[in-house]
């Protein structure tokens, strides 16, 4: 007999049932002007949409303002052709956000000394689910200049990179290392703006290597929805399956992610098992992805084994009271000095003016600075197709392997293994002088001197 599918409810050794409603949704149909954009209340039911509506960060005007800007978008991919303004941003870039998923590396750790390949799914796939408490911030990351990179290093012996590998269609490329695995992503995203939400599809391909048993897993994440853009408090969900695969033994984890149901049901929950290369359950996970997740032994049938128990196997770290961005002490570090390495390149994402400025709390300069590096990354992209070139980074190689996705094709970057030998030339020398990084000048730029 099959497992109890998660998606389908029903309790038994599930933390809760899953509710069979999708979240509650009201048009905006009272106010001219906004008919058909959709408000949805995660807490609550559909007498309280209204009031929910006149909630939010943005105030009267410049809603209006945004809504008669965004409304020609509705339906179309909005990656990376609006220009939104700095209210709605936190000071950190994509690349950077791409290396929060380390902040539970010990995670990786334990699965590579884990002789149990099924606990080493167990370890492997709630590393992956951690990174979740981060993605549900709703201020939107700065998009990366073509070039950029971020570096980080003082954490779980982890060497990161990240570089900013395309501009149209944008794309990022990762590397992170340490004695126990070896971690390599493409990013990409494919976007679908609806008035007051957006649907973000994943087209990126994650591939983790563990050391100690060579095995290599491929990660398939869910999509994610940002609900209420412009009416009602902006948040986040992302319902669907994230299925973790072996592609050395063929076992396999898929975990779904809840839908956020009536009155908040079944918001954050995740539930399901690890299976072995003949599709039989072996473990089954439980938790919600901003809490906690755990696991059990279970039988064919997907039942708990009898003289078993859940045992923890991830937990959210204490984080900071009332913080403005809802940062963790991790995600504080990415934007630090602390993690950075001896003569960080400077085409690093903490030494954007723009980020800087938003981080001290001046808008106005976050937003100017901001405008003049896009006018720049524009100047370069007209230098670049005058004289014929094209740009090409410098710590990935472009591929001809193109990935398959539920969404889109992908162009595969891989890591060329540069980033390491200048890390090690680098670490290895006596002659580095000692400067104040916060006085390095920005610098991804592909031309010298090029006026915007």
């Amino acid at each position: 007999m099959a497992p109890k599918d998660p998606k389908q409810g029903g309790g038994g050794f599930f933390a809760s049932i899953a509710s069979t409603f999708s979240a509650v949704t009201k048009s905006v149909n009272g106010l001219v002007g906004y008919e058909g954009l959709e408000v949805i209340n995660p807490d609550g039911g559909t007498d309280d949409v209204h009031e929910e509506a006149s909630k939010g960060r943005w105030k009267e005007e410049d809603r209006d303002g945004y809504w008669k800007e965004m409304r020609k978008y509705v339906g179309a991919d909005v990656t990376s052709m609006v220009t939104l303004p700095v209210l709605i941003f936190e000071p950190m870039t994509m690349i950077q956000k791409m290396a929060e998923l380390m902040e539970y590396s010990h995670l990786l750790d334990m699965a590579d000394e884990c002789e149990d390949l099924y606990m080493q799914m167990v370890y492997s796939a709630s590393f992956f689910i951690s990174v979740y408490y981060a993605f549900q911030r709703t201020w939107k990351p700065f998009n990366p200049i073509l070039g950029e990179t971020y570096e980080m290093v003082n954490h779980g012996g982890i060497t990161f990179v990240a570089e900013q590998v395309s501009h149209h269609p944008p794309m990022s490329a990762a590397h992170a290392e340490n004695e126990h695995f070896i971690y390599d992503i493409t990013s990409k995203v494919k976007t679908k703006f609806l008035g007051n939400s957006i649907d973000i599809y994943p087209v990126g391909r994650t591939r983790l290597t563990l050391k100690k048993s060579g095995v290599v897993l491929d990660l398939a994440p869910p999509p994610t929805k940002v609900n209420n853009l412009i009416f009602g408090r902006t948040w986040v969900d992302s319902p669907g399956d994230m299925i973790l695969t072996n592609l050395t033994t063929g076992d396999k984890v898929i975990l779904y992610f809840q839908p956020c149901g009536w009155f908040g049901a079944g918001r954050y929950e995740v539930d399901g098992y690890v299976y072995n290369s003949t599709e039989e359950p072996k473990i089954l996970m439980t938790g919600k992805w901003n809490e906690a997740m755990s696991y059990q032994p279970c039988d064919t049938e997907g039942e708990p084994l009898p003289g078993t128990e859940l045992k923890e196997s991830w937990r959210v770290a204490k984080v900071p009271e009332n913080d403005k961005f809802q940062y963790t002490y991790f995600a504080h570090k990415i934007n630090s000095f602390d993690t950075a390495p001896k003569k960080l390149l400077a085409s690093d994402s903490r030494l954007r003016p723009d980020r800087y400025a938003l981080e001290q709390g001046d808008l106005t300069k976050a937003g100017f600075e901001k405008s003049s590096l896009e006018e720049r990354q524009r100047a370069e992209k007209k230098n670049r197709e005058e004289k014929g070139h094209e740009f090409t980074p410098r710590w990935f190689d472009k591929t001809d392997e193109i990935c398959p996705t539920t969404w889109d094709d992908l162009q595969v970057y891989q890591y060329n293994g540069k980033y390491t030998e200048h890390r090690a030339a680098i670490d290895d020398s006596d002659s580095i002088e000692a400067i104040d990084v916060k006085s390095i000048e920005f610098n991804p730029w592909q031309y010298e001197n090029l006026a915007a």
